[in-house]
């Protein structure tokens, strides 16, 4: 079994290109720590603070963030691969070029994120928080996007084949250019009132 890391605060530190493996830290505060090129495997992070923290070109495996905030923080061409953060919130993080496969990240909140060109793939996304998000160009594909909150969202050109888009009102976000499959444009046309022939 792991050891448990509880309420502990790390300030300043480097953990540049740190490799992190079955780890568990809950109730701790990170600030102006340096995680860039560093990786995570099996590594729990639940209730934890995450402020100033570099994840630039970070790479995180079967990782968890749960209930954490993210504050400020960088996450620059960082990739998270069947990771759960489920409950996490991300304020005024830097997130582009961010690359997502599989993993739950149901109940995030990314109100208000620059997600432009980012990738979620096959990701389970329930009830995430997406209002204000600027997602233009960015690809949302076989994502579960049931009863997310897309309010003012910014999809022009996005991929979102595959996706569920059953919570999505098409007269509250932009979609010009985006791009689905012939199953979701019955569901957009239901929502706009269509009926179809």
């Amino acid at each position: 079994m792991p050891e448990v890391v509880e309420g502990r605060e790390f300030v300043d530190e480097d953990w540049y290109g740190e490799e992190m493996v079955d780890r568990v830290y809950s109730g701790c505060t990170f600030r102006r720590v340096d995680l860039t090129d560093a990786s995570t495997q099996r590594v729990t992070f639940t209730g934890c603070t995450f402020a100033n923290v570099r994840f630039n070109a970070s790479r995180h495996h079967d990782t968890a963030l749960v209930r954490c905030a993210v504050e400020r923080s960088e996450l620059f061409d960082a990739e998270f691969t069947g990771c759960k953060l489920t409950g996490t919130t991300f304020t005024d993080c830097g997130t582009r070029p961010l690359r997502v496969t599989g993993g739950d990240w149901s109940f995030v909140s990314l109100a208000g994120a620059d997600l432009r060109g980012v990738t979620f793939t096959d990701v389970r996304m329930r009830e995430v928080d997406l209002s204000g998000a600027n997602c233009s160009g960015a690809t949302l594909t076989g994502v579960d996007l049931s009863a997310a909150t897309l309010t003012r969202a910014d999809l022009s050109g996005a991929d979102l084949r595959g996706s569920d888009l059953t919570a999505l009102d098409p007269s509250a976000v932009r979609l010009a250019g985006a791009v689905i499959d012939a199953a979701q444009a019955v569901v957009i046309a239901q929502a706009l009132g269509l009926r179809i022939g």
